[in-house]
């Protein structure tokens, strides 16, 4: 069964006093990174701003839904995003595990204590 990740991120001061260039040369290096994960059957599967008028909305600015085939991609993959130095430069919240149908996860939510 597939595993996913949620992340809610917002920059740090320690980002937001990074001039461009360092930026990109950040940038650049999570992307050298990113053909490992993807042999490895990591996928993300949308990016973008978290859009704060909705109802119950995240105080985070970002987020990234990503698909991994197994565990093991979802441990690479979140060790990779902290072995890239991603935690210095942005607040995070990860959500991650295996992924259910609705059906399952009712079950899931009943079985809860």
């Amino acid at each position: 069964m597939a595993h996913y990740l949620a992340e809610l991120y917002t920059p740090k001061q320690a980002w937001l006093d990074l001039p461009e260039e360092q930026r990109q040369r950040f940038f650049a290096g999570v992307g050298s990174s990113m053909p490992a994960l993807a042999a490895l059957g990591v996928e993300a599967l949308a990016l973008g701003k978290v859009d704060r008028s909705r109802l119950h909305s995240s105080e985070h600015a970002f987020f990234a839904i990503w698909r991994c085939l197994d565990d093991a991609g979802l441990e690479a993959l979140i060790s990779g995003i902290a072995q890239s130095g991603w935690h210095d430069y942005f607040d995070t919240v990860n959500a991650g595990g295996e992924g259910v149908d609705f059906m399952g996860h009712l079950a899931q939510l009943s079985e809860a204590a």
